[in-house]
């Protein structure tokens, strides 16, 4: 596994990514053609199951697009799951604590690093490869992508940062916004101030910054505010946006 998207971080190149919910693997094409970076593959807010997000990783290595998925939550099998289908990473909700992002790494990477549970699957070419080979690159190229989503884990950010496997850290500004008592309001001062701090203490430790946006105008803004791994909107949001731009010109 060669991670792209991890290459173009340590090079300080901004990177898109989408959110993927749908289980269509023609999709994740579209969205590689379509120019995107990276997706994340979204199993905390969407439905998709293990066997699905196989065909979508697997279909974003056919078109060179870094899939990560988004686990459901920061457990061990999530991780290992998703991890053995082929994600080139994962981005783990509700890191608030340095004992969460540990756990994270932990199940992320293997021996010396972690625990990982060792298991010649697809991640691993079914066993065509060599194992202590595959342990290496795993552990070298697997990313690991925490959300700073409410005060509590922006509060303990600093020390999460310490832990030299943490690759990224991704603001999630509508959670963040509900737990400041502004619920929805992503371009308070606050939520500023939470933003311009994580691009400081993510520099600070050679990091990189992420954020979610939800439009291309948004995103330069964020990128040249110092954010480099860039998600806009849910890809099915893209569609119905596309689609109500084109009707709403039309003449009936």
């Amino acid at each position: 596994m060669k991670n792209l998207l991890k290459e173009n971080l340590i090079n300080n190149k901004a990177s898109i990514g989408t959110f993927v919910t749908n289980p269509t693997p023609d999709l994740v094409e579209i969205i590689a053609l379509g120019g995107f970076d990276f997706i994340v593959i979204d199993t905390e807010h969407g439905d998709l199951s293990v066997e699905t997000t196989k065909n979508l990783v697997r279909a974003a290595e056919y078109r060179k697009i870094t899939p990560i998925i988004r686990v459901t939550e920061n457990s061990t099998t999530d991780i290992l799951r998703s991890l053995d289908v082929g994600a080139h990473g994962v981005q783990v909700p509700q890191v608030n604590t340095v004992e969460d992002a540990k756990k994270a790494i932990d199940a992320s990477k293997y021996f010396p690093i972690g625990s990982r549970g060792l298991a010649l699957a697809r991640s691993a070419d079914y066993g065509n490869i060599n194992a202590f080979d595959y342990f290496r690159n795993s552990n070298n190229e697997t990313m690991i992508i925490v959300h700073c989503e409410n005060t509590e884990g922006f509060s303990n950010l600093e020390e999460i940062l310490k832990l030299p496997e943490i690759d990224v850290i991704f603001l999630g500004p509508f959670d963040m916004s509900q737990s400041l008592g502004i619920p929805g309001q992503i371009y308070d001062k606050k939520i500023e101030d939470i933003a311009n701090e994580i691009i400081n203490l993510t520099n600070k430790y050679n990091k990189s910054a992420g954020i979610f946006v939800t439009n291309a105008e948004e995103a330069n803004k964020r990128i040249k505010q110092g954010f480099k791994y860039v998600t806009i909107q849910m890809f099915d949001t893209f569609i119905l946006n596309a689609c109500k731009t084109e009707i709403s010109k039309i003449i009936k």
